[in-house]
């Protein structure tokens, strides 16, 4: 989307603008939650896929009510930044107590729904995730560093919360890539954000940070996580499909920063839904660990 496209005036109704600023297309993240039960090879079971997919609403809800409060928070400064300022919270469609009591409301409702699970691990992971979330909203995202560490957690906890869903371990190799993969993207946001539009905006924490850092975060990242996926699929698995997985990992991961170098990591969520080559990677890799798991 163009800055021009993303800057234009918008109308809509009440409902539908809080529906907007719940930012419903931020939930393609959650489907980190489908990566530990698929790795496992439990999706298959009506029970787990029924867990995973009330684990997969829990963080809707988590998230969407994390997002109405950090705009409401964020109402002022999000006003003079050019894309921000078209949110509907900073654009007047909705009321900041609107934002906040429907965020409330949201985030009661997720580790409600992560029970229905069964037990109480689920339900303490979302609660766990919220708790992140608000402690960014209200101080980890003035800290740098800290800011780049506390987004990269929000992904790390809900890859986690899929195994804790379906009841399946968690392995050293699993939150490693997993870590390493949200630090990089995390970078690549903030690198891209950065080089697009200077040290404006709503992101204080951008003036502690140069290109060339975030360049190296990502690039550190990059390197590591590749090193861990070949050690994982080389030498946990003895297995040809899981050996032939390197390649698509090893694309997706070039061709991320392929893209961020262009400019275009700002926002990742997009990128996964409408870069031709990432998604082809990305089912290139879903099928071979796929072969892996189930022959």
């Amino acid at each position: 989307m163009s800055q021009d496209v993303a800057a234009r005036p918008w109308t809509a109704t009440p409902a539908l603008a809080l529906v907007r600023a719940a930012r419903p297309r931020q939930w393609l993240k959650n489907v980190l939650v489908l990566a530990a039960p698929l790795a496992a090879g439990v999706l298959g079971e009506p029970r787990s896929l029924l867990a995973v997919l009330l684990i997969f609403v829990a963080f809707c809800l988590a998230a969407s009510g994390s997002y109405l409060i950090n705009d409401a928070a964020d109402a002022e400064a999000d006003r003079l930044h050019p894309r921000k300022r078209q949110r509907a919270i900073a654009a007047g469609m909705v009321s900041v107590r609107a934002a906040r009591v429907t965020g409330v409301v949201l985030l009661l409702l997720a580790p409600a729904v992560a029970a229905l699970t069964g037990g109480w691990q689920s339900p303490a992971v979302v609660a766990g995730y919220i708790a992140l979330t608000l402690s960014y909203t209200l101080w980890l995202k003035h800290q740098e560093v800290v800011d780049l560490i506390a987004v990269a957690g929000c992904h790390v906890i809900r890859a986690y919360a899929g195994a804790v869903a379906v009841d399946v371990p968690v392995t050293g190799w699993f939150l490693v890539v997993v870590s390493l993969a949200a630090l990089q993207l995390v970078a690549g946001k903030r690198e891209a954000e950065l080089r697009a539009r200077g040290v404006t905006g709503t992101r204080a924490t951008l003036a502690a940070y140069s290109p060339a850092y975030l360049s190296q975060v990502r690039i550190m990242c990059s390197g590591a996580m590749i090193v861990t996926y070949c050690l994982w699929a080389l030498n946990a698995h003895d297995d040809l499909f899981y050996g032939l997985s390197i390649i698509p990992f090893m694309l997706l991961v070039l061709r991320h920063n392929l893209l961020v170098d262009r400019g275009s990591g700002e926002e990742p969520e997009e990128l996964a839904v409408r870069d031709r080559p990432t998604l082809i990677f990305a089912a290139w890799l879903v099928l071979m660990v796929g072969l892996g798991i189930y022959t």
